[in-house]
């Protein structure tokens, strides 16, 4: 693999290693605001990713993912997940609110980091620092900084629209559970069993694709805009 490609690899595995981890990290620490500390005492209130990282799903998957999408041409639909945090809605306080803040908590996380990203490369655009076809301040490091910026805002974005699908296991079916009336769980629950199916389908048919996009060129947009 071309060094430049190592580099990409590099910033797309740290990227999503952070996103990943606030992710989890904010269903573990909102879930001990309501009182459950299941995940808390397995130290899952944290950004260190050694305490979320699944072997399969957030490295072996996200690395063929990218060799695969820019290495062959060939793009395998996941971006990649990580442990799920162990929560007891039984301790929760307030169960149903609980149910839909744990749920959000960790999408939110990821819109956090977002904003920072937009943020701080919006800064770097309007100050010169990094150049739209020239240039920058930073010269040799503005292309390996304008992508890791730009690898923040758009990775913790498209995650942060793809949970919000509602379908189990994703947040979205969590939060969508606690406001159907109880005689629509049992679809949810039978959806779950086929939910991976159902998830490749919505991939590899762009209807996950047709919903971020538009999202995205926005976000662009008003990055770009006045420059």
């Amino acid at each position: 693999m071309p060094s430049d490609l190592v580099g990409q690899l590099i910033i797309y595995i740290v990227v999503l290693l952070l996103a990943i981890s606030a992710h989890e990290a904010g269903h573990a620490w909102m879930s001990y605001k309501f009182g459950d500390d299941t995940a808390y005492l397995l130290g899952r209130v944290t950004l260190n990713p050694v305490a979320h990282t699944d072997p399969i799903g957030t490295l072996l998957i996200p690395i063929v993912n990218f060799i695969g999408a820019v290495g062959m041409g060939v793009f395998v639909p996941l971006i990649g997940w990580g442990k799920p945090t162990p929560v007891n809605p039984l301790r929760w306080r307030n169960k149903d609110l609980a149910n839909v803040m744990v749920s959000l908590a960790g999408i939110m996380a990821n819109l956090v980091l977002a904003v920072i990203g937009f943020v701080i490369l919006r800064i770097c655009l309007q100050t010169g620092m990094i150049g739209l076809g020239v240039v920058g301040r930073f010269g040799s490091f503005e292309e390996p900084l304008f992508m890791l910026l730009d690898r923040i805002l758009m990775m913790n974005l498209s995650l942060a629209i793809f949970n919000l699908l509602p379908v189990p296991p994703l947040d979205g079916s969590k939060i969508l559970y606690s406001i159907l009336p109880a005689g629509m769980h049992d679809t949810l629950d039978a959806m779950e069993r086929f939910s991976f199916i159902i998830l490749i389908g919505l991939m590899y048919f762009g209807v996950v694709g047709a919903i971020i996009a538009p999202v995205r060129r926005a976000v662009v947009y008003f990055l770009l805009l006045g420059l």
